[in-house]
């Protein structure tokens, strides 16, 4: 059950982006087995009773599993994390084989990870980017910020071809504090340049995570019958054979997704593939798992 409420065909056909990163985050946090620590401050304070509208991320499962009542954690302090997530916003993220666009489940994994920055009281921040820089939302914690989060990852449409450079510049100027910076794309491009082109960002003591977002067809093509292709970013056709398809394309595509994932390994930075007909639980996991582990 809570599985479809992650269902990325099910949430298309939710109207209005804050809707659909509660219906994310809440639904994730009800299917967990056990409370995750989404909070950073560890000093413990005390214990309250839950009552209607308080936030599901603080109560204590443990607790309500041996008594069949609902008691929430409360801390001392506050977490003071920042979070800049960077949304491509290429015309290649327009591609789609199910219902789906990898451009529409990146918007939604990006207004999941602001809703959970909101949550948790962290600053946080957007850039939405193809070969320019589209639009630049300022990390802040401020009253009013995610709602100015949602707007800007909302009205992201496609453009043009993508250029990795210029938004890791831009935020490497305006990066004021460390914190945590999530890039959300299908990255295509050489692996070495990606690395190359966001690894400095790891200077400035920032933890990177990439999200490597693909459609299924880009990972497991099905093709029948020859067909032309044409490139979403350059307009350049070429006719392929499933023969193609399903030999020399899939060893360059598993030779791409394994050079980049190698080469973060390698320059401490962390990476996730995520397939766009997969329920969006995966990636929450992944994020906070990353999170506590930097902790």
């Amino acid at each position: 059950m809570i599985q479809r409420f992650l269902d990325p065909t099910v949430l298309a056909g939710i109207s209005g982006l804050d809707l659909v990163a509660k219906t994310v985050v809440d639904g994730f946090i009800a299917g967990l087995h056990r409370s995750p620590d989404f909070g950073f401050s560890q000093e413990f304070a005390e214990y309250r009773a839950y009552t209607p509208g308080d936030d599901l991320r603080h109560v204590d499962w443990n607790v309500f599993a041996r008594t069949e009542k609902a008691f929430l954690k409360r801390y001392r302090g506050e977490t003071n994390s920042q979070l800049t997530i960077l949304l491509d916003a290429s015309r290649s993220m327009k591609f789609t084989s199910h219902g789906v666009e990898k451009l529409d489940y990146a918007k939604f994994l990006a207004a999941s990870l602001a809703y959970l920055a909101h949550q948790q009281r962290d600053a946080a921040g957007l850039i939405v980017f193809d070969d320019e820089v589209r639009n630049y939302v300022r990390a802040s914690s401020r009253q009013g910020q995610l709602a100015r989060l949602l707007h800007a990852i909302e009205q992201a449409t496609p453009g043009t071809r993508t250029n990795f450079a210029h938004p890791f510049h831009v935020l490497q100027d305006f990066l004021r504090r460390r914190g945590v910076v999530v890039a959300i794309s299908d990255f295509w491009e050489n692996p070495e340049t990606i690395i190359k082109t966001v690894e400095p960002l790891r200077y400035h003591g920032c933890d990177l995570i990439l999200f490597h977002v693909l459609d299924p067809e880009e990972i497991h093509p099905k093709l029948r019958h020859p067909v032309l292709m044409e490139d979403l970013e350059t307009g350049e056709a070429m006719e392929v054979s499933p023969d193609y398809m399903s030999h020399e394309y899939r060893q360059k595509i598993d030779a791409h997704t394994e050079d980049l994932k190698s080469r973060s390994k390698a320059a401490g930075i962390d990476y996730f593939l995520i397939d766009t007909s997969r329920p969006l639980d995966a990636a929450l996991r992944e994020y906070l798992a990353i999170r506590k582990g930097k902790m």
